[in-house]
């Protein structure tokens, strides 16, 4: 009976020890950083764009943005040749899309930093086109992202889970045909997003806009600029630790909404946001399985970490329709 008894406390020790210890974030290392906004996804003549490389870079210097990657398909374009742009407000980014595919499925995967054009890869599986590409990308120490892939509903939720050595998944393209909120049986971009996270997987969304069209019409049937973007947190205006920031998910990213600052610290997330005075907010905080642990009205929005979670991350929507996602950030146990 004693020790049965024994067994039955040394069973509560053992759960206490696992599942009641305090959980806290992961409190990202950004004190000094500020701000830049940029774009990853955009196109020229030198693809399937509408505007040349100078008239593009030129737009986005212009519109407010702090840096750009030209990612012209399977096309390199060196920076250099653009130097007459770059400046203390606005830099370049070298890059590319490498464009691939898989039994007539798109199979689009953006390089970034890079040195040269990387040729694209294909392979017997959709897979290993996908890993190929990526693994392409990090031989030439340069990061990838994956594109759209709702776009011609090529890429799956549980083949991106396989898929190794990539941190950076496109949630919002402004491309109009790429099916972000998916159909047709398929999810949308925010719930496969939610679904990797869940599953373990340590991935971060962006929004880009995927601009082909920069003359004549702007509206939501082409893809024009100035949809979507990233504002990455850095140290300083380099094109090394921007993206080496991105990939560790010191950013949020938009479609409209415009945030002060993110505040993480061991147990508590604040998100400021740049209050335009016709507009009402509202902030989600997300859990695992895209569960709602929280939702306000605030300005700041505020979240304490109690239950045990996995990740949190937040959505920020205001009354006109824009979005602003803060990326998630981890839980570890104290």
């Amino acid at each position: 009976m004693r020790g049965r008894f024994l067994s039955s406390i040394g069973f509560v020790l053992l759960f206490v020890a696992q599942f009641g210890q305090a959980q806290e974030f992961e409190v990202p290392l950004t004190d000094g950083m500020r701000w830049f906004k940029g774009n990853t996804h955009s196109h020229t003549t030198m693809s399937d764009g509408d505007s040349p490389p100078e008239e593009v870079a030129r737009w986005y210097k212009t519109h407010g943005y702090q840096f750009l990657v030209l990612s012209d398909h399977n096309t390199f374009t060196d920076p250099k040749a653009l130097a007459g742009l770059v400046d203390s407000s606005f830099i370049l980014i070298p890059g590319e899309e490498l464009t691939s595919s898989f039994q007539k499925k798109p199979v689009h995967v953006n390089g970034l930093n890079i040195h040269g054009v990387i040729p694209p890869l294909k392979d017997s599986t959709l897979l290993g086109t996908i890993q190929r590409n990526v693994d392409a990308v990090r031989s030439v120490e340069g990061v990838p992202h994956i594109n759209h892939p709702n776009f011609g509903w090529a890429i799956d939720q549980g083949t991106l889970l396989q898929v190794r050595n990539n941190n950076l998944l496109e949630i919002f393209n402004g491309h109009p045909a790429v099916h972000n909120q998916g159909g047709s049986g398929h999810p949308g971009m925010e719930d496969v997003w939610d679904h990797l996270l869940t599953s373990g997987m340590r991935i971060y969304g962006i929004a880009v806009d995927d601009a082909h069209h920069f003359k004549e019409e702007f509206s939501p049937k082409r893809s024009n600029p100035g949809k979507g973007w990233v504002v990455v947190r850095a140290s300083k205006q380099d094109p090394r630790e921007i993206i080496r920031n991105l990939e560790a998910g010191f950013f949020y990213s938009s479609t409209g909404v415009e945030l002060e600052d993110v505040r993480i610290s061991s147990r508590r997330m604040e998100i400021r946001i740049r209050q335009k005075s016709d507009f009402g907010y509202r902030t989600e905080f997300i859990g695992a399985g895209g569960r709602v642990l929280h939702r306000t009205e605030n300005n700041p929005a505020v979240f304490e970490l109690k239950d045990q979670e996995a990740y949190v991350r937040a959505r920020v929507s205001d009354s006109g329709g824009f979005v602003a996602w803060v990326q998630p950030v981890f839980v570890r146990m104290k």
